[in-house]
């Protein structure tokens, strides 16, 4: 009978045993913080290449980082896009309102009004000023941070809101998660829970736009944690393949829930390189810089409108708060991290720009948070007219099982109704709606 070989005969005394490799962050909870291992260039530095240049000439800007607004708070160098005060201006707003919607959703979730949240505090130019970049019509694919894409399409707060309490006003019926929207009228796929699922949705809508011939991209969002499952690659090996136009971003922002950067990659290399893998055009962008996240995006949607291809772009920002409602950073990162962030806070550094042109000032943006408060508070309240979490006030019953056949079959009405009187008859009072 075949044996293997002995181990006794097979050992190499001269070598050293095999070791494993596990990442570990660079801080934990009460260590001293210090970014100098970060290699942050000055803005304007890097080139801007032709929107329809080759993939190779690309690859500098995979390893830099593309920045526009220097520590002068002036937009310098080739990528700044030269924005009217007013688009500024817009801008701004939309980003000091979604931060001012995340302060207010997440006091009403410990409140008890909702079962969870997440803001994207810090990284409001990721989502804000791609959505300014793009047109009306591309058809975003988010993760679940990116609720700015929708207030800066200017959807309705107040349906916002409903969605996050399930009430009998929310149009997804109550069926998802809080936070994870679906608006088609806005050119806004449905959020997942699954992670990463988005991608290779997002290159299949935009190989369908090619072969009928449209004009219309798709863009898509994950986090860094994200990019390490199957479907992202999949995703970059169709877009490569089939020249796809679509733009797609990873969110850097250092933590995947409890799991830094690392254990995605982060250390070996950017994740704007990957791209390079493939064979496609990437940029790794200041994503705590308005200016900086819209070129690079407008830079990729006009490449993909042009038949250049997909663009990978990778936002480097930070998370400052949790990963969720239900998340506690303190019990795995320092403290001191969100304080010593290199990058700064898109909101503050739009500000300053702004005020730097004198086409602002503090006096008109504490006037505009105080507006944008009283617009968030409105909503809500109108929301709350709906319902809040366990208050009543919800779709009916019968509706769970409506919206998967046109016509309810037979043994689905017949579960309905049994459901309907098993409820009846454990709750007396309630009366069918």
């Amino acid at each position: 009978m075949a044996t293997g070989p002995d181990p006794a005969k097979t050992a190499r005394g001269n070598l050293p045993p095999l070791s494993l490799h596990v990442p570990e962050p660079n801080f934990r909870p009460g260590d001293p913080v210090d970014y100098s291992f970060l290699d942050i260039p000055p803005a304007g530095l890097l080139p801007r290449p032709d929107e329809t240049c080759a993939a190779t000439e690309t690859t500098p800007l995979c390893s830099g980082m593309v920045r526009v607004l220097g520590d002068d708070h002036r937009a310098v160098g080739p990528w700044d896009p030269k924005l009217d005060p007013e688009t500024l201006r817009r801008m701004l707003r939309a980003m000091a309102l979604t931060r001012a919607f995340d302060d207010r959703m997440y006091r009403g979730q410990r409140q008890g009004k909702t079962s969870f949240y997440m803001k994207c505090t810090g990284e409001e130019a990721t989502s804000v000023a791609s959505t300014f970049a793009l047109a009306a019509d591309d058809m975003v694919f988010p993760s679940y941070r990116q609720q700015g894409i929708l207030i800066a399409r200017g959807y309705p707060l107040t349906e916002m809101i409903n969605q996050i309490y399930s009430n009998k006003a929310d149009k997804l019926k109550g069926r998802q998660l809080p936070i994870m929207y679906s608006c088609r009228d806005y050119n806004f796929f449905t959020i997942s829970g699954n992670l990463a699922t988005q991608y290779p949705q997002a290159v299949g809508w935009a190989m369908a736009s090619a072969i009928k011939g449209d004009s219309r991209i798709a863009t898509a969002w994950v986090g860094e944690g994200s990019s390490a499952e199957g479907d992202f690659h999949a995703a970059m090996t169709f877009a490569a393949v089939y020249n796809a136009p679509v733009v797609m971003n990873v969110v850097n922002n250092q933590w995947a829930i409890s799991s830094f950067s690392g254990f995605a990659g982060a250390e070996r290399s950017t994740f704007a390189n990957r791209a390079v893998g493939y064979g496609i055009a990437g940029i790794r962008v200041d994503g705590n810089d308005a200016l900086a996240v819209y070129a690079a995006t407008r830079w990729a949607a006009n490449r993909a409108r042009a038949n250049g291809g997909p663009t990978l772009i990778e936002h480097f920002t930070y998370r400052a708060e949790g990963h969720s409602t239900s998340d506690d950073p303190s019990a795995y990162r320092s403290a001191h991290e969100r304080e010593e962030w290199p990058l700064g806070d898109p909101i503050m550094r739009l500000k300053r720009h702004l005020i730097e042109l004198g086409e602002w000032s503090l006096e008109q943006q504490e006037t505009m948070d105080a507006e944008l408060v009283d617009l968030v508070k409105a909503a809500t309240k109108e929301a709350e007219k709906n319902g809040i979490l366990g208050h009543g006030l919800h779709h009916p019953f019968h509706t769970m099982f409506e919206d998967v056949y046109k016509e309810l079959p037979w043994h689905l009405e017949e579960q309905a109704e049994q459901a309907i009187r098993e409820r009846q008859i454990k709750w007396p009072e309630w009366k069918p709606e």
